[in-house]
């Protein structure tokens, strides 16, 4: 009992408190299958290192932010058909992440957009990828309190680090010449390092009119759209489809 207390005790010296709070199952698990050393040294390495990756999909979602989870299992192509099959398994590849491509996300109030692009955060994260989501809303109110904030600061060197980033409702607001600026700022900062998910009810030749500023418009474009797939979601809104009923058949 003592030497199994020095050794949890060591272990958790070292940080290693999750195998620390395991190591006496995994001994009596080691007795009865006869282990040997070998065997039961990388036991130990392996609940370790498997319970840190666990530990780090649990924190990277927990940044992601998101406003509801679900799943790209959960989305329906039957009814959603601007995407066919082996269009979903290349988005859920990620190969487009690595070459830091974006996606955009075109059409009406619920058809599927954020749905879309939450389980595509999510398909990330569960691959190891940093991956944030954010309203085009929040994003500029982040940008405009960034020097006073501590709580923006900390959020926002969050997103620089983030391999993926979707923005929600992109042109949901109309900005004034200030918030154009940071949200180009902040964009151009990226450009290149990070891949985006934007999703918008405007296509890009209206983008101009909620920006306002015709350059930043047109650099903004030149940045996002340069090395991007546009998709257009149609069809009746998902939520209507797929709504839920009080009433039983």
């Amino acid at each position: 009992m003592e030497q199994l207390k020095e050794v949890q005790g060591i272990m958790q010296e070292l940080r290693l408190s999750a195998t620390a709070k395991e190591i006496p199952t995994l001994i009596q698990q080691a007795n009865t299958d006869a282990s040997t050393y070998g065997d039961f040294i990388l036991t130990v390495m392996r609940y370790e290192q498997q319970s840190r990756a666990e530990k780090a999909r649990l924190r990277r979602l927990t940044w992601a932010a998101l406003p509801y989870q679900r799943s790209l299992d959960e989305f329906d192509l039957e009814v959603q058909t601007a995407l066919t099959q082996k269009q979903m398994n290349e988005l859920r590849s990620l190969n487009w992440v690595d070459q830091s491509y974006n996606l955009i996300l075109l059409g009406p109030t619920g058809v599927g957009k954020t749905f879309l692009s939450i389980g595509l955060c999510v398909e990330a994260i569960e691959k190891g990828y940093s991956a944030l989501f954010i309203t085009i809303g929040d994003l500029v109110k982040l940008l405009k309190t960034e020097a006073i904030s501590r709580q923006s600061q900390v959020r926002l060197r969050r997103l620089y680090k983030a391999d993926l980033i979707v923005l929600d409702d992109l042109m949901f607001m109309a900005l004034d010449k200030q918030e154009a600026n940071f949200f180009f700022h902040f964009i151009n900062k990226l450009y290149e390092q990070t891949s985006f998910v934007i999703t918008s009810n405007k296509s890009p030749e209206q983008w101009g009119e909620v920006i306002g500023d015709e350059i930043i418009t047109g650099a903004f474009l030149d940045r996002m759209v340069q090395k991007s797939q546009i998709i257009e979601l149609t069809g009746e809104s998902y939520r209507v489809t797929h709504r839920q009923t009080i009433f039983s058949d």
